[in-house]
């Protein structure tokens, strides 16, 4: 079952790495991840977005195309649309990009600093982190027969208590088996639950 603390845990560890803050999107299938974290400026994720850099960011590509662990310095890594410079406007002046899991499921974390490079053994450990938390948050899950009942009771737009009928338990019963589907989904809400569960055809 999925530890929310123990996870927690295992992403706090990047703060020490990005002074300037991370980006974490762990899983992307069909090119949206399953669970999706940033602690950069509103500035800099405003403008990224605004810009739609990242359909133009190098290291959109450089992830998908690749795994491990690379600095945005790389020469090998071309920038034509000039996204690193933009981001060192923000003051995201260094930064280390990891790539891991297989294409189907990639997960993919960006650290940035802005006042040094990353040192080799500091990318060593981001990436062990990276692929710390792909396991951790790993999206190949059943859910019991219960459990697929009462969600797509819930998914179909039957309230608890219809929904609890329909299946012959009590509400309390029906809202436990939810709280459970939330929690291997790793969602927060049981709206937020279901189109987890639809993305992954599990209903």
């Amino acid at each position: 079952m999925f530890d929310r603390t123990s996870f927690d845990g295992e992403l706090s560890r990047l703060d020490p790495y990005a002074e300037k803050g991370y980006f974490a999107a762990l899983h992307i299938r069909f090119t949206s991840p399953l669970m999706l974290f940033t602690t950069y400026s509103p500035e800099w994720t405003e403008h990224y977005t605004q810009q739609g850099y990242v359909l133009r960011d190098p290291m959109t590509a450089w992830s998908f195309a690749s795994t491990g662990a690379t600095r945005w310095s790389n020469p090998k890594i071309p920038d034509p649309f000039h996204v690193f410079d933009e981001a060192r406007k923000f003051g995201l002046n260094y930064g280390v990009t990891v790539s891991a899991g297989p294409i189907t499921s990639r997960t993919v974390i960006s650290v940035a600093r802005g006042d040094r490079e990353l040192r080799d053994e500091e990318m060593i450990a981001i990436e062990e982190i990276a692929k710390n938390l792909h396991g951790m948050a790993d999206p190949n899950i059943r859910l019991t027969r219960a459990q697929h009942e009462a969600l797509k009771c819930v998914a179909d737009g039957h309230r608890h208590s219809a929904a609890a009928a329909m299946l012959g338990v009590s509400e309390s019963a029906l809202k436990l088996r939810l709280t459970g589907v939330r929690e291997k989904l790793m969602a927060r809400t049981t709206a937020e639950a279901i189109q987890r569960a639809k993305d992954y055809n599990l209903i």
